[in-house]
């Protein structure tokens, strides 16, 4: 695709996708350069193929000169059609149950708020559940006085099927589940969950925000009746736009939510839909060679089976004073971890000054998980498609530094404090001296927000 318009005709480009991605080698810098960026933070924002940034920036300047309205209508095939027969085949559903939204979090949010439990029915959701999708589980269990449970862990992580087993009924209305949470890398069995769910009424939600993209994710075979994903984590599309699957008895109740919010940029979903096209081409080369996990240091087939993981893990631990937060048998291509005594935001700034970079989380992004664990901050590395075994490499290397340079100067003692002399005495006859006036001073240290989980 050319990068501008053209002279003759402002409506001679396609945006179809046929042509618009690159390949698995698709790099601003060669991998073998000491100084090319080590982006380990897939899950948190996926560097977009040169092919999408290219398409993305493209419609933003034809937007710019003809108008939202010119654009929208040249890429009209690609938002009523082409994106969603690639969303149908990504997720395994007729591409007339999808939906384009601005994010995962909100999609859930439009349909909680429209579902109405009787007083006393149950929602059940899991430890591993973000703050965002608690909030709106909170708000309907406050509308509707439905109650909200939380399913218990085994004592490795997983969650308790048994348990579920157990205690489900037809007065559970909804259940939530995470497929891969933001602030661990365990991934859950959906697709048994949903085994256990699909004799009931229940309506079965899944969060694939951090799994889509990663190994496959079918809708179909999970059984849920709501998917929700981002597009610019594991998929490396734009931001602000993300996907939905619904069926087709929740499409009137969820249309009727979203005809009151904010609809993604026109750009944003032309991205996401060369970004899908991208992911296609790439991950059709590597799935012959991907294995399903059994092993803690496996992972589904996609990233985690390319055995960058285990060398990932092996990076962190060979660290002192590191410390896992990898709970579950079964574990995907994003490991979290701490160390014991540096903090969290500071390790990341130096990787950031060597060139490496990965997310902090704070404890409470997951507050019915991490603060039970005793972490309050933590550090998050994830894989993405074009993470080479050099980029692993040179993120230990770093990590080590770090902590060595940074524990050392925290042992060196620090020179005694001198007191600055005492200031003369003032006369009782002078007046005190009075401040000027102005605004009071802001503070300089950023705090976070602390959640505390609802019973």
């Amino acid at each position: 695709m050319n990068a501008t318009p053209s002279s003759t005709d402002h409506r001679d480009h396609t945006y179809g996708t046929d042509h618009a991605y690159g390949t698995a080698t698709d790099r601003t810098e060669p991998a073998d350069q000491e100084g090319r960026t080590v982006h380990l933070d897939t899950a948190g924002w996926g560097t977009m193929p040169a092919a999408v940034r290219a398409l993305v920036a493209d419609c933003a300047s034809r937007e710019d000169r003809y108008g939202p309205h010119e654009l929208e209508e040249d890429l009209e095939d690609v938002l009523r059609t082409e994106v969603h027969e690639r969303l149908g085949a990504l997720l395994g559903v007729p591409a007339a149950d999808t939906a384009v939204v601005t994010d995962a979090a909100g999609a859930f949010d439009a349909l909680v708020s429209r579902l109405a439990p009787g007083r006393g029915e149950r929602v059940w959701t899991t430890p591993y559940e973000s703050a965002a999708r608690l909030t709106a589980l909170y708000a309907l269990r406050d509308r509707t006085r439905c109650t909200v449970e939380v399913v218990p862990l085994r004592e490795d992580g997983d969650l308790d099927l048994e348990w579920m087993a157990r205690h489900i009924g037809d007065d559970v209305a909804l259940v939530s589940v995470v497929h891969v949470p933001s602030g661990c890398g365990i991934v859950n069995p959906v697709e048994e969950i949903g085994q256990i769910l699909a004799p009931y009424r229940c309506v079965y939600a899944v969060d694939a925000s951090y799994s889509a993209g990663q190994f496959p994710v079918d809708a179909g075979r999970i059984g849920c009746q709501l998917l929700t994903g981002d597009g610019w984590r594991f998929l490396r599309g734009p931001y602000a736009v993300g996907f939905a699957f619904l069926a087709p008895r929740l499409r009137a109740v969820f249309e009727d939510a979203a005809a009151h919010r904010a609809l993604p940029p026109n750009a944003a979903v032309a991205g996401l839909n060369a970004a899908l096209a991208h992911h296609t081409a790439t991950t059709a080369t590597t799935a012959t060679t991907a294995t399903t996990a059994t092993a803690a240091t496996d992972g589904p087939a996609g990233l985690a089976g390319q055995g960058l993981l285990p060398a990932l893990r092996a990076a962190v631990e060979e660290c002192p004073g590191i410390e896992l937060i990898a709970p579950g048998r079964v574990q995907s291509a994003i490991l979290a971890f701490r160390h014991r005594d540096l903090p969290a935001a500071l390790v990341r700034r130096r990787l950031a000054a060597r060139g490496v970079v990965v997310w902090k989380t704070v404890a409470q992004e997951t507050p019915l998980h991490l603060p039970r664990s005793g972490a309050t901050t933590a550090l998050r590395a994830s894989l993405g498609l074009d993470t080479t075994p050099q980029d692993i490499a040179r993120f230990g290397r770093a990590l080590r530094e770090v902590v060595r340079e940074e524990t050392a100067g925290a042992q060196r003692p620090r020179p005694a404090r001198t007191l600055p002399p005492a200031p003369a005495p003032v006369l009782a006859s002078a007046p005190a001296p009075v401040p000027p006036a102005g605004p009071r001073p802001r503070p300089s240290a950023r705090r976070h927000l602390t959640l505390c989980p609802t019973p």
